[in-house]
């Protein structure tokens, strides 16, 4: 009764979420008279929209500059410069050279090349999309890898349980008429026998309900390992994802003189050793939980290739074959990947001096990672898509019209990229909303614990990438879960039974064990990784 009551009013929850959380705030700053208490007060009404979502989190990202100035906290040019500050031009210059790869299809071509190199053994399969993934994620956002994975994870598996199919009901109907042969023999020779099976049909094998449930849970692995692998890649580099980029820019905010100590080739050296680690665990905890401890059947030792097998392969071949031979403009896409990379990794690498300070005097002082970030985003608006065409004006052609239009050609095509794209592309909530973190850092009191900040900032960084419970955590879960194969409990550790129960392995018993000691240890390093404390760098992960 009282819930029916309560229904009707649910329709002004938002307007009630948008202006009664100012009003029923007003006391702190009225009563603390303080630029701290105003300051909090921003915070918290900004923490209440972006948790509620009752405006557009970008548009609640633009608050501190309205509102800090008129409170006195902060002024308007010191507000105004977080928003475009040099972590934001490294991200901005970042994601150009990623929609660059993603316009080109460079990072499809690379996700099969791998795929057929690695093999189509379930567990060689699922460990290639997740090797995939990962990588990818490093370079362009988790929402592009994942919207470009799960559609070739969906096309391989819909081609195996097809030719799965088609194999049973081939086996099938040889089987049965196998046994009509055989009834009609025996029946022939003993008259008096009882007639078990009528027109020609065989009972329902046992055997098929269990193949369903293992085909459902091999597709529910596969899926899963796609979202998972593409937080945890993201991880690994410092524009891999949004809760990297803000640590970056907390530590320039709050420590301006620390000598530059996260930079891309740091950060590098701490996350990817982070990342592999976790991607293998991500691995092992998945084949136990959906594939089981067959090692023979799920790494097809001493086995040759199934029809379901040989069916992924040629799937993942055509797929390839489509794409045709690497293009000028992909060749082009690719150089400019690998040179801004190299540049990152040597502009100081810290053993050594990097090219900033060799070439340019005084430039570990000056030159950031975002120099090199934009300059490869500048080339990609001036390199040409098509190879230039070297053609004079030659009078004794037959066709002069030809001649005369070939001249009016211009020298270099198309580049490789254009505005219009990267405005389509370009995610400018992701940008705001690191401008509203880093305004709030910049006007908070900061409070010393006398302990070095990263022993703090880093585990929480890591943890925002680690949303794996729900679909609404991050897009890459979003997408897996939108195809319909996985639950919500699925992707919740804590409410998820192992199941090892596999054809020919189910009564192994050092199997279970080793499943159980596996598991125990992946839960405990899932719970820590769902303790994420910043909502704001979880939300900042949405990308």
């Amino acid at each position: 009764m009282a819930s029916t009551c309560l229904r009707p009013l649910l329709r002004y929850r938002s307007f009630a979420t948008l202006f009664l959380t100012p009003l029923l705030l007003l006391p702190l700053p009225i009563a603390v008279p303080t630029r701290e208490a105003k300051c909090a007060y921003i915070i918290i009404i900004m923490a209440v929209y972006w948790c509620t979502e009752v405006i557009p989190l970008a548009v609640t990202s633009l608050m501190p500059v309205v509102f800090f100035p008129l409170l006195g906290v902060r002024s308007s040019k010191s507000v105004c410069l977080q928003y475009l500050n040099d972590t934001t031009m490294l991200f901005f210059g970042g994601l150009i050279v990623a929609i660059s790869v993603e316009q080109w299809n460079l990072h499809k071509r690379i996700a099969l090349r791998v795929l057929l190199i690695l093999g189509v053994k379930p567990a060689l399969l699922m460990l290639g999309f997740m090797v995939v993934t990962a990588f990818l994620s490093m370079w362009i956002s988790n929402t592009a890898t994942t919207a470009m994975m799960v559609p070739i994870v969906q096309a391989v598996l819909d081609q195996m349980d097809n030719t799965e199919h088609d194999v049973t009901m081939m086996e099938q109907a040889a089987g049965q008429t196998n046994t009509v042969i055989e009834l009609e023999e025996k029946n022939a020779s003993d008259p008096t026998s009882v007639h078990v099976i009528s027109n020609g049909q065989v009972p329902d094998d046992p055997r098929s309900s269990e193949e369903k449930k293992m085909r459902k849970r091999i597709c529910k692995g596969m899926t899963l390992c796609i979202c998972y692998a593409a937080s945890i890649g993201g991880t690994a580099t410092l524009t891999g994802t949004g809760p990297n980029m803000v640590l970056k820019g907390q530590m320039n905010q709050l420590y301006p003189n620390n000598n530059d100590i996260v930079n891309f080739a740091s950060w590098f050296g701490f996350a990817f050793p982070n990342m592999i680690l976790m991607l293998v665990l991500t691995w092992l905890w998945l084949q136990c939980s959906f594939m089981g401890l067959n090692f023979k059947k799920s790494w097809g030792c001493g086995t040759e290739r199934t029809a379901k097998e040989k069916a992924a392969y040629n799937v993942l071949k055509a797929e390839m074959k489509k794409l045709g031979p690497i293009s000028y403009a992909e060749s082009n896409v690719l150089l400019m990947f690998v040179l801004l990379v190299l540049l990152w990794f040597s502009r100081n690498p810290g053993f050594v001096k990097g090219w900033a300070s060799m070439l340019f005097p005084g430039g570990e002082k000056y030159i950031t990672d975002s120099a090199p970030a934009v300059l490869i985003a500048l080339l990609l608006f001036i390199l040409p898509a098509n190879k230039p065409k070297f053609k004079g004006w030659n009078p004794s052609m037959s066709d002069p019209g030809q001649a005369e239009e070939d001249i009016k050609k211009p020298f270099l095509s198309a580049p490789l990229l254009d505005w219009n794209m990267v405005q389509r592309k370009m995610p400018w909530s992701i940008v705001l909303l690191l401008g509203g973190g880093f305004a709030l850092a910049d006007a908070s009191a900061a409070a010393s614990v006398r302990i070095h900040p990263l022993y703090v900032m880093l585990p929480g960084t890591l943890s925002a990438s680690f949303a794996f419970m729900l679909p609404v955590a991050t897009p890459p879960n979003a997408i897996v879960f939108s195809y319909g194969h996985i639950r919500v409990l699925d992707m919740s550790a804590g409410h998820r039974e192992l199941s090892l129960t596999v054809p020919g392995a189910s009564n192994s018993p050092r199997a279970q064990p080793a499943a159980r000691g596996a598991a125990s240890l992946l839960r405990r390093g899932a719970a820590g990784a769902r303790a994420a404390p910043f909502r704001l760098q979880r939300l900042l992960s949405k990308r």
